[in-house]
């Protein structure tokens, strides 16, 4: 009861402030037509969205029934509300925009035009086709036309994308040309390595195996000595 209370008075809230937006819009009060039909759209979107997590929970109660189990249980009671709340999370991906992440740029580098490479950043993702995690790292490198992005942005932008319904060949080319898309640089350079645990825990069981996918743009496919530096670089040792 307390958990539908608390939803239904986030709903309320919600539809409180998009109601006083349209009731400004119908009396004429400095609310133009498309704020208007945004409220009208955040509405909806709250009803389909409270009406989806009650399916989802249903779905994983029959889940729990399927394996076996009783859902109604000490130990299962809760699980449902932690299951959809973990696939949040996990899946978050889809509410962000990837090209907004790398929107601000700097171009006081000096005149720095060399390869910017970052390494080993986490990859946790989720296997399309058993939903099952993917997990091992990427290195990214790019080399800048006048402009820089923050580091840390490589690393959200791997994130966002992770954090979504995946094959590693899709995500390590969504990577790589969302950054050759926005930066526009004179090449970029995607590789990722990565244990899926559909080959590991299940199916073959493979527990060692790893898969590697890799996109070269621009300087980094037709030059080969600056994609060798590039492999070389993400291989070297760490020195500190």
């Amino acid at each position: 009861a307390n958990r539908h209370s608390s939803t239904s008075r986030g709903l309320g809230d919600v539809y409180k402030r998009q109601f006083l937006t349209l009731l400004e819009y119908k009396m004429s009060k400095k609310v133009s037509k498309d704020e208007a039909l945004k409220a009208v759209k955040t509405i909806t979107d709250e009803i389909s969205k409270s009406s989806l997590e009650k399916e989802a929970l249903e779905a994983v109660k029959t889940l729990i029934l399927w394996a076996g189990d009783d859902p109604e249980r000490e130990g299962l009671v809760d699980t449902p509300k932690r299951v959809v709340k973990a696939y949040k999370e996990f899946f978050s991906g889809y509410e962000e925009d990837p090209e907004e992440i790398l929107s601000r740029t700097f171009e006081e580098v000096e005149g720095y035009d060399d390869a910017v490479i970052v390494r080993n950043i986490r990859v946790e993702s989720h296997c399309e086709h058993h939903m099952v995690p993917i997990v091992g790292v990427a290195h990214i490198g790019y080399i800048p036309r006048k402009r820089v992005v923050g580091i840390s942005k490589l690393a959200r932008l791997v994130d966002l994308f992770g954090k979504r319904l995946q094959t590693q060949e899709t995500m390590t080319a969504q990577i790589a040309d969302t950054i050759d898309k926005v930066l526009q640089p004179k090449g970029v350079a995607v590789v990722i390595d990565a244990n899926h645990q559909c080959m590991s825990t299940r199916g073959v069981h493979k527990t060692e195996s790893s898969t590697i996918t890799s996109r070269m743009l621009g300087t980094f496919r037709s030059d080969n000595k600056a994609r060798e530096e590039f492999i070389s670089l993400i291989h070297s040792p760490k020195k500190y």
